[in-house]
This record gives C-alpha cells, sequence and structure tokens, in this order.
C-alpha cells in the first residue's frame, strides 16, 4: 500500500510539472509582448507631457491621474514601470497613484463588452466604484508614506 501511494504522489507531480510547463509556455510570448510594448511606450511616449498636466493641487492631481487612467487601459506589470517613469518626472504621488490603480480596475475602454456581457447596472457600478476607491486608495497610499517617511510630495 505504501509504494501505491508513493506512485500516486510522483504521477501527481510530474502531472502537476507537465501542466505548469504548459502554461508558462502559454503565457510566456504574452508576458514578453506586455514588457516589450511597455519598453516602447516608455521610449516613444513623452512623460513629460503628461506631468504637465499634473501637479496642480492636491485633489486636481488625484481626479486628473484617475481620469487618465480610467480613460487608458493597462495591466499590472507595465504599472511599475510606468509608476517609476512619472515619479522621476516629478508627478506627484497621488496623482501616480490614483492613474495606476484606475488604469488596471476602471476599464471604460472594454465597458461597451463588460455591459454587454454583465449589463449596464453592474459594469456602470463597477466602474465608477473602483474609480472612487482609486481616489481613496491614492490618498491613503499618500497618508500612509507620508507617515513612514515624514513627508512625500
Amino acid at each position: 500500500m505504501d509504494s501505491k501511494k508513493k506512485l500516486m504522489k510522483s504521477t501527481d507531480i510530474s502531472s502537476s510539472l507537465e501542466k505548469t510547463g504548459k502554461m508558462l509556455l502559454r503565457v510566456f510570448p504574452n508576458i514578453f509582448a506586455v514588457v516589450l510594448l511597455s519598453g516602447l511606450i516608455m521610449e516613444f511616449v513623452p512623460l513629460e507631457s503628461l506631468s504637465d498636466y499634473l501637479g496642480d493641487g492636491f485633489f486636481s492631481d488625484g481626479l486628473v491621474g484617475a481620469g487618465i487612467g480610467s480613460i487608458s487601459i493597462g495591466n499590472p506589470l507595465v504599472s511599475y514601470v510606468l509608476g517609476g517613469e512619472l515619479l522621476e518626472q516629478g508627478v506627484s504621488l497621488m496623482a501616480v497613484t490614483a492613474l495606476l490603480v484606475s488604469w488596471v480596475t476602471v476599464g471604460s475602454v472594454q465597458l461597451p463588452a463588460e455591459i454587454q456581457t454583465f449589463g449596464a447596472r453592474f459594469a456602470l457600478l463597477r466602474n465608477g466604484i473602483s474609480f472612487v476607491f482609486a481616489l481613496i486608495i491614492a490618498f491613503l497610499v499618500l497618508l500612509t508614506m507620508q507617515f513612514l517617511t515624514g513627508g512625500v510630495r
């Protein structure tokens, strides 16, 4: 009986490794494309122009950042690179956080497909709540960083 359990465990492990390998091969082109695309965006999109729209004030930075993030679409992998670049350009932490959270969670670009799939009430409510929470999260991140470091712009 003991040898039967060991055989079952080794079969389970090899099956899991095989499934993981297949999934990795399937996902790798997407990850590569995202990294390549983010590099191209960082090279050709002048981030200085984005920083021109931000920096007018605490509340307006959050609204403008969340607004820009809402009308565009992105994924979390690219957001790390984008966020770092924006912070280097002098964009406030409030604006960057609001932009990135709404960029990933609010989907006005895919809103028609979401309405068709889930219904208008659900899609609009989800996007509205995501927008509001992007602002709340940005504010809480700013407060947390000010508490931890003694001040962040």
